[in-house]
């Protein structure tokens, strides 16, 4: 009798429940949602009932977690566990969080289940002052700090942001950020590297091409504004555009129009412009490389990304956070990083950024023999700027090192594009070949 009035009022008792509760199949679509995390967030169940269950929960573990792939993996349950969620309107919301698996009745699982309370007492402020992260991006630093407050105070906003930095600094993750907090969190998001293509290329790809408008347009093409209307565009590397393009791109800023290559209709647009450049535009305004009126209008909320050496405290958290990707990656456990090494990665200038260090720990987690520790000796030779450890005490060995880390730097830069990367050192693609087959036998 019992059993059955459960099974019949089940619904009836989550919904009674003041703590939030929302359950996914094992495919991770959402299947229930009840009274009390519509309360909480302003999501109604009809509005993701069988969505995937990011579209509910908007929570930054997302990007660096997520529970319920823990539990599936661990086994174990996740008790009060702080995080954030987002309200409908685009506040974050920090909360504390359980996970569970969901199983049938002969302990396969089923789905997982997911139930949080609002931290009433403790704001966004006091959140990041607690935790070293925020979707998927890490740091503790002030300055980093303020750069997450920013993407939270902007979160109900269409403005458009220019971010400005170093390469490596992560700049990508900062327009993610600022993409998954907004209101347009729902709309396209599509990414543009305005250095990676010629002008005519570049045209193409941003308003579109009609048939016939250059000898290899042999048909019509949508342009990515066309392909994004209502969504956000982040225009990387914004700062290589040609004084041509930044015309179109002031226009589509100044007026919501364009027009496809090779035709005079015009089309009208709806998107948010999330640009970013490592170039420092007011000299390039003063070298008559970039238009004045479209910086204003570029940058409308500035973000300045600040480099690595401008935030060391952040050093040690980045480079365990890479152990742990390492750790996925290559299915090897490393317990910690030692104190010698630490000593060096904080020492280090990093030209390259957060994108150099991540290169630097891979290369020490592939190359260290030891699964307690990663040492210094397995570091990159140009990082410990001294003479290393028995097996790589000759000259030739380190000129050889790093030679290999050049290589394997730029392949990762440019996509493991082979090709570019004999291009950019001048040497025949045979040669990445034969180095890279060399590696492996290592």
């Amino acid at each position: 009798m019992e059993h059955s009035f459960l099974i019949e009022h089940s619904t009836a008792i989550l919904d009674a429940l003041p703590e939030g509760v929302y359950v996914v199949d094992k495919e991770f679509h959402i299947v229930y949602v009840n009274k009390a995390a519509s309360a909480i967030t302003g999501i109604m169940p009809d509005e993701v009932i069988g969505k995937i269950c990011r579209s509910f929960c908007r929570s930054e573990r997302c990007e660096i977690g997520c529970p319920i792939t823990e539990v599936l993996r661990t086994n174990r349950n996740i008790v009060d566990l702080e995080s954030t969620l987002q309200s409908k309107e685009g506040s974050i919301i920090p909360v504390t969080l359980n996970a569970s698996l969901l199983k049938n009745g002969t302990g396969e699982p089923i789905g997982g289940i997911i139930s949080f309370r609002e931290n009433a007492r403790t704001d966004f402020e006091d959140y990041i002052n607690r935790h070293s992260h925020f979707y998927g991006i890490f740091g503790k630093s002030e300055p980093m700090k303020n750069i997450f407050k920013a993407i939270e105070q902007i979160a109900v906003s269409d403005a458009t942001v220019l971010i400005i930095g170093e390469t490596g600094t992560g700049k990508e993750l900062i327009a993610d950020a600022i993409y998954k907090t907004s209101k347009r969190r729902e709309q396209p998001f599509v990414k543009v590297n305005c250095a990676a293509l010629q002008d005519t290329l570049l045209g193409s790809e941003l308003f579109g091409h009609v048939k016939g408008a250059y000898t290899d347009a042999v048909k019509d093409r949508v342009g990515r504004f066309e392909m994004c209307n209502g969504g956000t565009i982040f225009l990387d590397e914004v700062g290589e555009m040609s004084l041509t393009m930044q015309t179109h791109l002031l226009r589509v800023l100044q007026e919501g129009t364009y027009e496809r290559i090779g035709e005079s209709v015009t089309r009208k647009t709806d998107v948010r412009i999330i640009a970013a450049t490592n170039k420092n535009l007011t000299i390039e305004i003063s070298k008559r490389r970039f238009r004045e009126d479209l910086f204003y209008r570029l940058n409308v909320i500035p973000m300045r990304v600040p480099p690595l050496r401008e935030r060391k405290e952040d050093i040690l958290i980045l480079a365990e956070h890479f152990v742990r990707k390492c750790e996925q990656r290559y299915h090897k456990s490393v317990q910690r990083i030692a104190p010698q090494a630490l000593d060096l990665l904080i020492r280090y200038e990093w030209t390259g950024n957060i994108r150099e260090l991540e290169n630097a720990i891979e290369y020490a987690f592939v190359r260290s023999k030891r699964t307690d520790v990663l040492c210094e000796c397995s570091l990159p030779p140009h990082v410990q700027n001294q003479e290393v450890c028995e097996s790589h005490r000759s000259i030739k060995h380190i000129e050889k090192d790093n030679k290999n880390e050049t290589i394997l730097s730029l392949l990762r830069q440019n996509n493991w594009n082979k090709t570019k990367v004999a291009s950019l050192l001048g040497v025949d693609r045979s040669t990445i070949h034969r180095r890279l087959r060399k590696l492996d036998q290592q």
